[in-house]
């Protein structure tokens, strides 16, 4: 009987053509699921500035639905753990598609309560969006991680600058049905997670944690059976800090950006560009981004997106209300300096946890990278609402400083 790990008469491994299968099933998602994304991000604040009337709470729809992510990335990995990424990542976008319903009916019955109760539950497919990255790595070569992680996210790119663009058409068709403008939007998001959660559910065969498992004790010896159990390495404090601050400081300019905006004229199709570009800047970047961890170590990459975030705030705090493309610079930089964070934060976090506790223990990783953004979507409107969209914007980014010392204490365990 011929071992699963053999080379196939065409001199590739079950495990690499296992993994092109699963890149491609996660590519074919991730492209849906950007566009449901999206949604939230281009007018979750203005459906809730329409209903409140205030600027005070704009950032609460940004913190729920990240807060809702925060749960959701708990369940998908507990799942995923005991059952496999397929049936994980497929419920998280289901439930996603469920949440975007309950905003078009909030916002037909001009309920805020339900609103903020659906926005909550809306946040599960930006949990599973961001889930799928793992799933791309566990099959992958070590060598090749970042690589791997960086196929899944640029996947979301299609998607994510589609849909936010897509904003004025579908509202349009919005008031078509009788709906309110902004609930457009979500009738695409709702569209989109279903049908990524039936792609996933139908096509993500074999599972990649569950073949990654089950290669992975074929291939011990005896010798290494009676070994000790692998143990968390020193990455794993680093990169979750990594991205903890990166998402933070994303998401509380991110969220404020269409505000701002919208508070000084702008209308819904300028705003709809600008997240676009941010959007695309978050993921497009990745190929090079998982290049560039897999050949300089992770580390550099990390201090560098504190830097760029940096250059996002400063940015951002300096452009003039009225400069459309300003705006875009800042945002674009504020999506790369996010990807660099989350690119090489989920190497660090990969490399660092063994096989046997992996899914849960990133999925704890997000709980905390969702519980950030949560803050930051949350305190963006009340510092906007205090001080201005400028002093948001350089706070973050001198914040955004703290991951140089974070990767810095990494990168000294590591040596030791």
């Amino acid at each position: 009987m011929t071992s699963t790990s053999a080379p196939t008469t065409t001199g590739t491994s079950p495990r690499s053509e296992a993994q092109r299968r699963v890149l491609a099933v996660l590519v074919s998602s991730q492209i849906l699921s950007g566009a449901g994304l999206a949604a939230g991000i281009t007018v979750g604040a203005l459906l809730a500035q329409d209903m409140l009337g205030s600027t005070n709470l704009a950032g609460l729809p940004s913190a729920l639905f990240t807060a809702g992510s925060a749960l959701a990335a708990v369940s998908i990995g507990r799942v995923s753990q005991a059952r496999g990424r397929r049936l994980g990542l497929a419920a998280g976008y289901l439930t996603g598609a469920v949440g975007s319903a309950g905003v078009i009916v909030a916002a037909v019955a001009d309920n805020p309560v339900l609103l903020f109760i659906a926005l909550f539950v809306y946040g599960a497919g930006t949990a599973t969006n961001l889930q799928a990255r793992y799933a791309g790595a566990d099959l992958a070569a070590p060598a090749h991680r970042a690589r791997a992680v960086s196929t899944v996210l640029v996947a979301t790119t299609l998607g994510g600058v589609v849909g936010p663009n897509l904003a004025a058409p579908t509202g349009a068709l919005a008031v078509s049905l009788g709906m309110p403008t902004l609930a457009g939007p979500f009738l695409l998001a709702g569209t989109a997670y279903a049908l990524a959660a039936l792609v996933l559910a139908l096509w993500l065969r074999p599972d990649p944690l569950l073949l990654a498992r089950s290669l992975d004790l074929q291939q011990r010896t005896e010798a290494t059976a009676a070994k000790a159990a692998p143990t968390r390495g020193p990455g794993l404090i680093p990169g979750a800090l990594t991205m903890i601050l990166t998402q933070l400081v994303m998401a509380a300019v991110m969220t404020m950006t269409p505000v701002h905006m919208h508070d000084h004229g702008h209308g819904t199709a300028a705003s709809g560009l600008v997240i676009a570009i941010h959007v695309g800047a978050m993921y497009l970047p990745s190929p090079l981004t998982g290049w560039l961890v897999d050949r300089y170590g992770p580390t550099a990459i990390a201090a560098s997106s504190g830097v760029t975030l940096l250059a996002a705030g400063v940015t951002a705090a300096a452009a003039p209300a009225d400069s459309v493309a300003l705006l875009a610079l800042a945002l674009a930089l504020l999506g790369v300096g996010w990807n660099l964070g989350l690119v090489s934060g989920t190497a660090m976090i990969t490399d660092a946890v063994p096989l046997a506790t992996r899914a849960r223990t990133q999925g704890l990783v997000d709980v905390s990278i969702a519980i950030a953004g949560a803050t930051g979507g949350l305190s963006s409107g009340l510092v906007v609402a205090a001080s201005g969209y400028p002093v948001l914007a350089l706070t973050g980014g001198i914040l955004a400083l703290a991951v140089l010392p974070a990767v810095a204490v990494g990168a000294g365990a590591s040596s030791r």
